[in-house]
Formats: C-alpha cells, sequence, structure tokens
C-alpha cells in the first residue's frame, strides 16, 4: 500500500514538472488574440511583474505608458494607452498575448514583442536568437498587470 501511494506521489510530481515546462518563443499559440496557458505551467509573481515594468533595461513599459501605480518613477510616456485599470479591460490571457507578441493582436503597433527570439528588423547581434523578457517575466509582468483595477 505505501508502495502504491508512494509511486502515485512521484507520478503526480512528474506530470506536475511537465506541466511546469516553459512554453519557447516559437512554440506560443496565440488564439482570437488570446495566450490562455501560462508560458511557465506557473503563476506570475505581481511583485517581481512590478519590477519588470519600472525596469528601463528589461520592459521599459514607462517609455510608453502611463502608470499610475509607478508614480514614484519619473517620465511616463504618452504613446501608449495608459496602464491604469487595464485589469478592468483585459483578461489575463488578452495581457498575455499583449505582452508576448503585440504585433500578432494589434495591427500596426510600435509596441516590442517581447517574448520572441526571431523575426525581430535589425537586432543588435548580442540580442539575435533571444527574448526581451523570459517567460517566467512576462508572467510577472501579466500578474501584476491583474492588480492594477479601477479605484
Amino acid at each position: 500500500m505505501k508502495r502504491a501511494i508512494g509511486l502515485a506521489a512521484i507520478a503526480a510530481m512528474t506530470a506536475s514538472a511537465a506541466l511546469a515546462e516553459t512554453v519557447a518563443p516559437t512554440n506560443v499559440t496565440l488564439a482570437d488574440g488570446v495566450i490562455e496557458v501560462s508560458l511557465t505551467g506557473q503563476p506570475g509573481d505581481p511583485v517581481e511583474g512590478r519590477k519588470v515594468f519600472a525596469n528601463r533595461k528589461q520592459g521599459n513599459c514607462l517609455a510608453c505608458h502611463i502608470n499610475s501605480d509607478l508614480s514614484e518613477e519619473i517620465f511616463h510616456g504618452e504613446v501608449g494607452p495608459p496602464i491604469d485599470g487595464v485589469a478592468d479591460r483585459w483578461s489575463a490571457g488578452e495581457l498575455r498575448a499583449i505582452v508576448t507578441n503585440s504585433k500578432m493582436v494589434f495591427e500596426g503597433t510600435i509596441m516590442p514583442a517581447f517574448y520572441i527570439d526571431s523575426g525581430y528588423e535589425r537586432p543588435l547581434e548580442d540580442f539575435a536568437g533571444k527574448s526581451i523578457l523570459s517567460a517566467q517575466q512576462v508572467e510577472d509582468v501579466v500578474a501584476y498587470l491583474m492588480t492594477l483595477k479601477e479605484e
């Protein structure tokens, strides 16, 4: 009996590990402007997502978006729509699609595709074959954006 329970536990852990595999940028599936499934199989961390959102060398989201939650940061851009209340306008799957590759969601957008590793126009050699954000960072940013509801 103990052996059967132990084998069941091992099988469950193996299944969990398989579900937690990161989806490679080339294997991301977008359907009707939505990426429903987490890129990592794990929930994002909104605290880390806030850091990525504000980081000028990672997401650099503030270069284009006003975000009242980050009022302590300077130089919010006005090119993109304000981020305030974004969780009331978009689902997590829609936000995941936008952050992953906004060009597949919005025709003519200048927003970068943060989770692709090829197809860039004139990539710097150091960045060829690499995405701007990791799959976990995308999930973290999505988790953070889902905290931004209208007051």
